[in-house]
């Protein structure tokens, strides 16, 4: 009995190593797997804020005018340099911007024609634009640091118009002009690029519609005949249609905080 006990004790105690061995050979060959790192951030370009800016280009208008309409007067174009400056305020929503600008620009744009109504006496058609201001409401789509975008509102545009004889005349001059400002629509596109946390460096094109308008010249003359006959010339109502063009490149610093991370 006792020889049975030793060998079912022996027995046992065998087992017990062949488990924990077999568990420590599991053990052994348990592969590690290593956490995953975290996922970097990527930097995303903030567009919202107030924004202050500058702003260079070239535009040009196309004036038709007509004299006591309907006679046709003549055509041409008065273009130029302009230099002006612009504020706003921008809203980011996702990859959709929205905003609101204001802008002033001193212009130097001038033209004349020969007068067909009137070129017996040499006499002349001439515009001349020496600034406007533009304000609208802009909608446009980001890829972070590029903003395509389209705008439209209002613009001002400070004209004068002059009608002048030849100087030369043997009998003398006239000369006629009125100067006038009027709001107009607008509309626009732009591009845009940030290159820094606040600045940004963009292209844009405006088109101001200008509608037709009526407007009588003053007369001055000096003519020393017939009680100065050309004046009437110069008195007759301008019926003008004036388009304006402007395309410039833009420089802003927007306020605000820089580059904003998203995981």
């Amino acid at each position: 009995m006792r020889n049975f006990r030793e060998v079912l004790v022996a027995s046992a105690a065998m087992m017990v190593v062949s488990v924990c061995s077999s568990q420590a050979a599991d053990l052994a060959v348990r592969p590690y797997y290593a956490k995953a790192a975290p996922a970097m951030a990527a930097a995303v370009y903030d567009w919202s804020g107030l924004y202050l800016g500058v702003n260079a280009g070239y535009a040009t208008s196309k004036n038709t005018w007509w004299v006591d309409d309907p006679y046709y007067a003549g055509s041409h174009n008065a273009s130029g340099a302009t230099v002006g400056g612009q504020i706003g305020y921008r809203w980011q929503l996702s990859n959709w911007v929205f905003g609101v600008e204001g802008q002033g620009n001193w212009a130097d744009l001038s033209g004349s024609n020969i007068s067909a109504y009137a070129n017996a006496f040499g006499a002349m058609n001439h515009t001349r634009i020496d600034s406007f201001a533009l304000l609208t409401g802009n909608i446009g789509v980001v890829l972070n640091n590029v903003l395509l975008y389209v705008k439209g509102g209002g613009a001002v545009v400070n004209s004068k118009y002059e009608y002048t004889s030849n100087p030369a005349d043997q009998y003398g001059s006239f000369r006629g002009s009125v100067s006038e400002s009027r709001w107009n629509p607008t509309v626009g596109a732009g591009l845009e690029i940030g290159f820094a946390p606040n600045w940004s460096i963009g292209a844009e094109f405006n088109h101001v519609f200008r509608s037709y308008r009526d407007e009588t010249l003053g007369c001055t003359t000096n003519y020393s005949i017939n009680d100065n006959p050309a004046c009437g010339l110069a008195t007759d109502g301008l019926h003008v249609r004036q388009d304006l063009d402007v395309a410039t490149v833009r420089l802003n610093y927007r306020f605000g905080g820089p580059v904003v991370a998203k995981y």
